[in-house]
Parts: structure tokens; C-alpha cells; sequence
């Protein structure tokens, strides 16, 4: 990190047997199970890649470090500083024979146990404070002596010698690991939370914005095979004749197994400014941005540069995010609550100047215990001490998914054709669509099945075939989170998939109670009409400073759910929604239309109505609770039948007449799609699109209105056939009265 550093910047030599002392005693029961869960992932995943090719398989069945920690600073510690910040160097010495990694290979000609026994790594280790102390940052200054000892368990039908190839795999392989996770430049983080929620994120979504990038020049990238190409037509002409301006690059986003692409931005400070919704499946996450060329003549594109920015969730709550700056600097930025946009200048690595600016917003963490944060700190700790998801909570439900469309498939046929489906596994269901028409890499399905929903599942496994002569192929994968799905709620998100260049797909996901007992309520004490109209000053909670809000109402357990108003802060509703008044609590909570995962709230409130005259409106608006500032504007009536006719019976041929003209509306709809995509008019899809989402919420408001109306008059009918047999009893009692 820093070369020949003057005297003054370096401090004396420390002795750390403290430090060893301490590692000691916590090792145990704090480092080693992290370290060990942490490491098995990493190199379970490598195996999966870099395995020999007389193992067909091989898999982790035990995963621990041991008893004995490793030592640290046997020769001491020393400060020194690079630039504006200190460093920590300590040698590093790990030589134990108590650890237990145990795997299974299979093999063409049977199965072997390998078990490691023994480990020994070596080198210099180095301890970077950032964000004034809470947080490390910590490295090998290089590529570190790494030495693993080999057995062969029992009971397996390979021996030893049999098997001459795996010590020095397995060596490579944990030293391979190790350089492309924490030898510098790669750093790893150390957070020094001073609060502890004791929630264990696992999963996010998050916003990539990739700005644009400044100083990229040839010269910058001398191993670039289109420069080498133009250096050997140029008969002897320097570099400095290739015009800077003449470069045509694009960005690749690379998120575990999602990677997307921007388009194409010319000269050597392009402008790209393109957004990508991207998905962590774990509290940490690598965001790897691969700068490409696209020459003029050609169309392979040549790998130019990388950067990567790293990001952790900690345990306050807050996303930090760092990288490796201009000579070998930290740069760290803390987010401290959902949607806190964070700004970000990266060096492309092994260039000189060559930068990208991006933008990164996490607009969600989700946690093991079913809940997810929201976009600040205070609401998500009021909803963490509510309580866990109600997914996990309820039974008795079945959960109706749609496969609606997918859109931008990729596909290996030359005609740019594919005969896609799609499989969804949940629990032990599993369930296919049928095989779309072989057109386009845009097919549509809308096939529904029926899940009976599982305490514990939370997660939806779709994948994405094409289905070809010589094996089907994968184009695709997505687990789609399931967590805080209500009775009657339905999502209807494009999902991105992953382990492809593009890719997503459209899902419909409906809850229904199976034993929902609705109908059986009594309608003596009349019914709630409420009136949702608008809201003013809401938040914003998508990256472009707007929302897509929608008001779900909970009606002790009934739910309903208002359209959706696309990009505005001050939306407009006008739906009337009613409920039988049996006295539940009304809550009214505002939520950002979301396009992946769950949706996220942006304001709640409790509407008291238990004490309002009958049959008489009241007009409020309500502040918003748990965010910083938002009202919403209702009128609600306790209806009394005794005291008034319900005038909604009157309206309700108006409200189906409009119901009727629904399905002729949506194939005017899809007519005009058709000539969208003829005149490859994106725009005006966009906006179709929305008028068709607000159109499908317009019918499902319709349709939740005739359910309140089906509900009120059946028990209106129930009560009516209940006095005609006690007036028919009473009549039939009469003779013998008077006979008396």
C-alpha cells in the first residue's frame, strides 16, 4: 500500500500478544463459526467452477476452521500512513492441524472422500480504519504462503494414489480464492456496529446507476487486441495518432449471476446514465463494472477495464459501500438508511487516470426473519418490533401464480429465435408452463397454477428454458421473494433472470385464504364507506425522485387495494371502498409500486371511525406515520340501513355498465400494442403499458366493489328470510290463541 515511507509517517514496533489473547478466547464462539459459514460458501461455489476433469462432481459435506485461531504480529505491529490514512501491518501465521473440511467427489469410476486435515498460510497482513473508526478494511499485502494437508476417508472406492492431482488443486484453489477476495487490491470489511438489531439480512434489492466514466484514452489500455489490430495496419505510426474520440465503449454490470449491459457511449469521457434494478442474495454483495470496446469494424467487443465497488449490510441498519482508490487509497461511503443515494469515483483498475462515476441506492435489505427494511431507519425498527412476515405467520392460504410474459430472452439461434418455458418450484411442487410459439425472445403465456402455501417457504424458484432437439437449455433463473404478501394482495412484478445477459420475466402473484369466512358477518350494524381520494407530499422511494403509490386497506382481515398512479408524489385516487361495520380496526398504508421483490411502504395511518354520527361524512386529511412527511386525503361514512337507503345500490348499474366496457377498452389496448411494436415506438409502450396496469387495477377495484355488494346482500337476504319464519311461526301460533 505505501512505498519507502519517510521515518515520521511510521510508528515504533508493538507487541500484540494482547490481540492473540483476545483472538483466543473469541475465536470459538464469535470468529470461527462466521469465518467458517463465510469460507464454505466461497469455496463451495469455486469447486463448482474450477474442478478437475476427472471429477464430475464434488460437493461440501462438513466445514470447520477448528480451536486454534491463527496468530497474529508474532514480530509485532506497526502504523504507517499512505496518503490521509493509517494503516495497520502485522504478519499473519495460521498452521493448524484441528480443522475438519470433509467433501465428497464423485468420479467417473466411483466416489473418493477428500478430507483436508491440516492448513498452513502465511504472509503480511494489513488493517485499514475507515469512517473514522467504524469499520475495517483488511488485506494480504500479497499473495500469501498457502499450504493444505490431504487424507482420504473410508468407505469411499478410490485410494489415495489413485487421485495423484488433488493436493495441488485444492492449493491453487484455496490460493486463487484468496487473491480474488482479500489480497490487495481486494479488501474485505470489518463493521463496528454501536447498535445491534440482531437481524441477519439476507438478501436486497438495489438501484445501479452507471453515470459515466472520465480520462479513458488508448494509451490507457495498451492491451486492448482492437489497438494492437490498428498498431500493425499503421505501417510505424505511433499511438498518438488514434484519436481518443474514436472509442466506443459500454459498460457491463455485474452482480453475482445478473449482468447487464448499457449501450454504446463514444469519445473518452462517455455519458451512459442508465439504471439497473439488480439483486443481492446475501447481506454482502460485489457490484463489478467490465468497461468494454466495440470497434468500428467488427462486432466483437474487447474487454478494456474493471472496477468493482463492494457493499455489506450492518448491523445498525445502515450499507456500507467501499473501493480501491487512486493509489491504493480506500474509498468508503456509508448509506444509512434505504434509499440514501450514494455517489461513487472509481478507478478502473491497472489504468493510469480512467475513472466511472455511478450511483448506487439500496432500496431494500431482507432479513431472515421475513421482514425488510424500509427506506429509513426509524419505520423499519417499528416494523421489526411488529413483528415477522405474515407469510410465515399464516396458514390455509393458496398462492396463485401467473406467468403473464417474459421479454429480451437470450438465444443462441442465428434467427434470433426461441420455444421458451418456464418451471416454478415451491417446496416440493413443482410446475411447468406450456412451450410458447417459436418467434420471438418476447413470448407471452398466461398460465396460472395453484400452490398451497408452506410455513417456512419464502422463496419462488423459476426457471427458463428453451426447449431444443439435444436438451433444453437454461436461459435463465429467478428466486422471487415471497415475504409480506397479505390476504387478497396481488403483486405483478417483471422479475430480472439471472446467470444471462438479459432477460425477465412477468409474474402475477395472488394470496387467497381458503378458509376466509367473509359472507358470514351480519350486516345489522350497516356498513363502512370509505372514499380514498389523494395524497399530497409523499416521499419519494424510486431513484428518480417520484413514487408509483397505491393505498392498501386492511379492514381487520379483510385487504383491498387501490389502482396504482405511476411517477407522481401527489396522487389521485377517487375509489370508493366499503366493508361490513363490525367494528375492526381501518388501517390505510401507502406503498411504492414496485418492480422486484416486495413492495415498499412510504407511510401508514390509523383511521378512527368508531365514534362518527351515522350516515354522516366525514372529511379528513390524515398525516402519514413512520416517514417524513405525507398526508392522505379520505371520506368515510358509517352507513345504517334503518336510517337510510343505500344509495350505492342505486349507482351499481352505472358501475357495471363501466365494468362492461372494461374487456372492449383492453383489446383496443392490445391492438395498439400490436402497432407499438410494428413502429418500435418504445415510449409510447411505456405509457401503454401503465394505462393498461391502471386499467387492470380500475377492474380489480370493480370487482372487490360487486364482493362487497354480493356480501351485503346475501346477509340482507339471510336476515329477511329470518323474519318472514318468525312472522310465519307467529301467524301459525294465532288459531290456537284464540281458540283459548
Amino acid at each position: 500500500m505505501e512505498s519507502n515511507p519517510t521515518p515520521n509517517l511510521v510508528t515504533p514496533l508493538e507487541h500484540c500478544d494482547w490481540l492473540n489473547l483476545l483472538l483466543t478466547q473469541i475465536w470459538s464462539n464469535y470468529f470461527n463459526p462466521k469465518f467458517s459459514r463465510r469460507l464454505s460458501a466461497i469455496v463451495e461455489k469455486r469447486l463448482k467452477l474450477r474442478k478437475p476433469r476427472f471429477i464430475e462432481k464434488v460437493e461440501v459435506q462438513e466445514f470447520s476452521l477448528g480451536s486454534c485461531p491463527p496468530s497474529l504480529g508474532l514480530q509485532g505491529m506497526r502504523w504507517s500512513t499512505s496518503g490521509d490514512q493509517r494503516v495497520l501491518k502485522l504478519s499473519f501465521d495460521w498452521d493448524t492441524s484441528e480443522m475438519s473440511i470433509l467433501m465428497l467427489a464423485k468420479l467417473s469410476v466411483g466416489t473418493a472422500r477428500i478430507v483436508i486435515n491440516n492448513l498452513h498460510i502465511k504472509g503480511e497482513l494489513l488493517v485499514t480504519p475507515i469512517l473514522d473508526g467504524k469499520a475495517l478494511l483488511y488485506s494480504f499485502s500479497s499473495t500469501p504462503e498457502v499450504r493444505i494437508g490431504i487424507a482420504f476417508g473410508s468407505g469411499a472406492s478410490q485410494s489415495a494414489t489413485e487421485l495423484p492431482g488433488v493436493s495441488p488443486w485444492l492449493d491453487k484453489l484455496f490460493t486463487d480464492t484468496l487473491v480474488k477476495t482479500m489480497v490487495e487490491p481486494r479488501r474485505r470489511c470489518f463493521s463496528l456496529p454501536v447498535v445491534n438489531l440482531r437481524k441477519t439480512a439476507v438478501g436486497g434489492v438495489i438501484y445501479v446507476s452507471v453515470i459515466s466514466a472520465d480520462k479513458l484514452s488508448w494509451s490507457c489500455f495498451k492491451s486492448s487486441p482492437s489497438l494492437r489490430q490498428q498498431n500493425s495496419t499503421t505501417n510505424g505510426l505511433s499511438e498518438s495518432n488514434l484519436d481518443d474520440k474514436d472509442l466506443q465503449t459500454f459498460v457491463e454490470v455485474e452482480v453475482e449471476e445478473l449482468t447487464r449491459r448499457t449501450g454504446l457511449s463514444h469519445g473518452s469521457n462517455p455519458t451512459w446514465d442508465t439504471t439497473f434494478n439488480m439483486v443481492l442474495h446475501d447481506n454482502t454483495g460485489i457490484v463489478r463494472f467490465n468497461l468494454y470496446e466495440r470497434p468500428s469494424s467488427g462486432v466483437k467487443c474487447d474487454h478494456l477495464a474493471s472496477c468493482e465497488i463492494k457493499m455489506r449490510h450492518c448491523e445498525d441498519d445502515s450499507t456500507l459501500m467501499w473501493a480501491i482508490g487512486p493509489d491504493s487509497s480506500a474509498i468508503a461511503k456509508h448509506a444509512k438508511f434505504c434509499g440514501d443515494e450514494v455517489e461513487m469515483v472509481v478507478p478502473f483498475e491497472g489504468t493510469n487516470s480512467a475513472e466511472l462515476k455511478v450511483k448506487i441506492v439500496v432500496k431494500e435489505w431482507q432479513f431472515s426473519d421475513g421482514s425488510h427494511s424500509l427506506n429509513n431507519l426509524r419505520s423499519n425498527s417499528q416494523r421489526s418490533l411488529i413483528g415477522s412476515s405474515t407469510l410465515l405467520s399464516k396458514t390455509g392460504r393458496k398462492l396463485k401464480i401467473t406467468i403473464v410474459e417474459a421479454k429480451d430472452l437470450v438465444t443462441k439461434d442465428r434467427s434470433g429465435k426461441v420455444s421458451p418455458y418456464v418451471k416454478l418450484q415451491y417446496g416440493k411442487v413443482g410446475k411447468r408452463t406450456k412451450v410458447a410459439p417459436s418467434t420471438t425472445t418476447n413470448p407471452s403465456w398466461n398460465e396460472s397454477f395453484d400452490f398451497d402455501e408452506n410455513d417456512g417457504d419464502e422463496y419462488l424458484n423459476v426457471k427458463c428454458f428453451s426447449e431444443e432437439i439435444f436438451g433444453d437449455e437454461n436461459i435463465g433463473t429467478a428466486n422471487v421473494n415471497l415475504e409480506g404478501l397479505g390476504d387478497g394482495s396481488i403483486k405483478d412484478e417483471w422479475i430480472p433472470l439471472e446467470g444471462v445477459s438479459s432477460g425477465e420475466l412477468r409474474l402475477k402473484i395472488e394470496v387467497v385464504r381458503v378458509d376466509d369466512q367473509e359472507g358470514s358477518r351480519s350486516s345489522a350494524n350497516g356498513w363502512i364507506e370509505l372514499v380514498v381520494i389523494e395524497a399530497r407530499d409523499l416521499i419519494a422511494a424510486d431513484l428518480r425522485g417520484t413514487s408509483d403509490p397505491y393505498v392498501r386497506v386492511n379492514y381487520g382481515n379483510l385487504k383491498r387495494r387501490t389502482k396504482v398512479i405511476h411517477k407522481t408524489l401527489n396522487p389521485r385516487w377517487n375509489q370508493t371502498l366499503e366493508f361490513l361495520d363490525d367494528g375492526s380496526s381501518l388501517t390505510l398504508h401507502v406503498r411504492d409500486h414496485n418492480a422486484l421483490l416486495p413492495t415498499s411502504s412510504i407511510g401508514e395511518c390509523v383511521v378512527e371511525y368508531q365514534r362518527l354520527p351515522p350516515n354522516q361524512m366525514s372529511d379528513k386529511w390524515i398525516p402519514l406515520q413512520g416517514v417524513k412527511s405525507g398526508e392522505i386525503h379520505i371520506q368515510i361514512t358509517r352507513k345504517v340501513p334503518e336510517m337510510q337507503t343505500r344509495s350505492s345500490l342505486d349507482s351499481q348499474p352505472s358501475s357495471l355498465s363501466k365494468s362492461h366496457q372494461i374487456p372492449t377498452q383492453m383489446r383496443e389496448m392490445l391492438k395498439k400494442f400490436r402497432s407499438l411494436i410494428e413502429d418500435g415506438n418504445l415510449e409510447g409502450l411505456t405509457s401503454t403499458l401503465s394505462e393498461l396496469e391502471s386499467l387492470e387495477d380500475t377492474m380489480e377495484g370493480y370487482v372487490a366493489q360487486l364482493e362487497t355488494e354480493q356480501m351485503l346482500l346475501l346477509s340482507k337476504i339471510n336476515e329477511l328470510g329470518q323474519e318472514i319464519l318468525n312472522s310465519s311461526s307467529s301467524l301459525s301460533s294465532s288459531p290456537s290463541q284464540n281458540g283459548n
